[in-house]
Formats: C-alpha cells, structure tokens, sequence
C-alpha cells in the first residue's frame, strides 16, 4: 500500500476520534436525520454539528440530501459501522485483561 492511502484513512480515522461524530453516525444507523434534530442529540449549538457534519461528508462516511428548507444527512458508507464492533470488542478484551491481571 502507498503512502497516499495510509494518509486517506489517517484522515477518516481523524473524523472518527470524536465522540460527537460517533453519536451521530450511531444515530444515522437508524434514519436520516436534519442537523436540528442531531443537534438534540449532542447537545451542542448547530454551527458545532454542521462542522462535525462537513468533517464527516468530506471523508465520505454521510452524505446529504436537500427537503424543502432543511438538509438531512445520512450513512453514505454504512460499513463505518463495523468501527463500532471492532471498538466494542477492543473494550471488552482491555477489561478482561485487567481483570485477569487483579
């Protein structure tokens, strides 16, 4: 593999590593949602959303689509998920190592 694409998924790793952008693309699993509504869910103001937003549609993890006044997002590349199991089970395997270490 060339440097170029170890640099392509240093930059969807990055949009990955916050834990705003992880809420949001485990609530994109279910629907597509308008930034109002993801701004319900993280709790922040809508201007830190639509950046966390435009960091995720230009790794190419959502993408968007225009109804009436309001632009919902969703899951371009649904594969992102699986981030979430392999995290899940790195998790559980720390814990168990320092449980057996106890």
């Amino acid at each position: 593999m060339n440097r170029n694409a170890y640099i392509l998924k240093a930059r969807i790793a990055k949009a990955l590593a916050h834990e705003s952008r992880l809420m949001m693309i485990d609530a994109l699993r279910e629907k597509e949602m308008c930034v109002c509504d993801l701004v319900k869910l993280v709790g922040a103001d809508q201007s830190t959303v639509s950046k966390h937003l435009s960091i995720l549609k230009n790794v190419g993890i959502v993408m968007d689509a225009r109804k009436g006044n309001k632009i919902y997002y969703s899951l371009k590349t649904p594969c992102v998920l699986s981030f979430f199991q392999c995290a899940v089970e790195v998790i559980q395997s720390s814990i168990r190592d320092q449980v057996a270490a106890i």
